[in-house]
Parts: structure tokens; C-alpha cells; sequence
């Protein structure tokens, strides 16, 4: 049976591919996150200025 050609380098390169989506996934989701604290600190500080 051959060997795969260039089966080394596909494989490094779909694990950087999966870091790079992976890495944007979570940075998405510390955005979400920071969001929702920052509406609900202004949230919490309007209804005291109420």
C-alpha cells in the first residue's frame, strides 16, 4: 500500500484550521459574555438612579 501523499501536512493543517475556529469560538463567546455583564451593570444602575 502507498503512503498518502502529503498526508502529514494535511493533518498539520487541519489541526491549525480546528485551532483557528476553535480560538474564534471562544472569543465569540467572551464577547457574548462581556456584553451581557456590561447591559447588566447599566440595568442595575439605571434602576437605582430610579
Amino acid at each position: 500500500m502507498a503512503k498518502q501523499k502529503n498526508g502529514e501536512n494535511k493533518a498539520k493543517h487541519t489541526k491549525l484550521l480546528n485551532q483557528k475556529k476553535n480560538k474564534k469560538k471562544q472569543q465569540k463567546e467572551l464577547y457574548k459574555l462581556r456584553l451581557k455583564e456590561i447591559a447588566r451593570l447599566a440595568n442595575k444602575q439605571s434602576e437605582s438612579d430610579d
